[in-house]
């Protein structure tokens, strides 16, 4: 890897701010100062050290979001802001992406990494990956409504696969309900779609985890973190490299 590129990766700056710290002598390769941003070095074998400072190489990098409504689940867009304007300079030179997308009008979590590999297996239908939603709905649903949900939806392009509906609370006055859907699959407005071959509709949803990834009560709207070492663990069951 560029020395340089091993530079932004780590936070250090744009390519342009990482050639004046270069310039400067404040980079050290295996205990000598390096000022071309064009040395090649082992990013994993080669010790670099910035300001005293020694830099360790991340291949990939994991960000749990709480995504807010208005932003769309993609990497950019013309008109709508996206989901990395969320995060700062610094995670967004690590060329992360969302796995799987949440419409713009849906909250709550979403995982965002620049492992394509791990991404692709999460999303893969063979995996089977649940993900929970909590709906509001306008409408009182039903026990037929769960029966109909258990069966597998049909819908006018695919018959949904079998998935689990949750009755949580009822409000009979306001006709409204507060549900938990959890399924394996994610096409398009699929639980808005279900919910509306039931003759309700959904007012507002949030997906609650995906996975063995839940959302964490201790985020707000629109703030992210990294993944905990629990939670990377939990990713192992992907079988592939973390």
């Amino acid at each position: 890897m560029r020395l340089d590129k091993f530079l932004v990766e780590n936070g250090l700056g744009s390519r342009s701010q990482v050639k004046e710290v270069l310039k400067k002598g404040l980079v050290l390769v295996n205990g000598r100062a390096e000022k071309s941003p064009k040395t090649h070095i082992n990013e994993t074998a080669d010790e670099i050290v910035v300001s005293g400072q020694k830099l360790t190489y991340e291949k990939f990098v994991y960000y749990l979001l709480n995504k807010p409504k208005g932003y769309i689940s993609a990497t950019e867009d013309e008109r709508h802001k996206t989901v990395l304007d969320l995060l700062d300079e610094t995670a967004r030179q690590k060329e992360v992406f969302p796995v799987g997308r949440l419409d713009i009008d849906t909250h709550g979590l979403l995982l965002l990494t620049n492992n394509g590999k791990l991404a692709h297996a999460m999303l893969s239908p063979k995996k089977h990956v649940e993900k929970i939603y909590r709906a509001q709905v306008a409408g009182l649903m039903n026990q037929s409504d769960v029966e109909q949900f258990a069966r597998g939806i049909e819908l006018k392009d695919f018959t949904c696969q079998p998935a689990q509906l949750k009755i949580v609370e009822l409000d009979e006055e306001k006709e409204t309900s507060l549900v938990e859907i959890t399924l394996a699959e994610g096409k398009f407005h699929q639980v808005k779609r279900m919910v509306a071959a039931c003759g309700k509709e959904v007012t507002d949803l949030q997906r609650l985890t995906m996975g063995p990834l839940q959302l964490d009560s201790g985020l707000a709207l629109g703030e992210w973190r990294r993944l905990t070492k629990e939670e990377m663990k939990s990713l192992e069951r992907f079988q592939v490299e973390l």
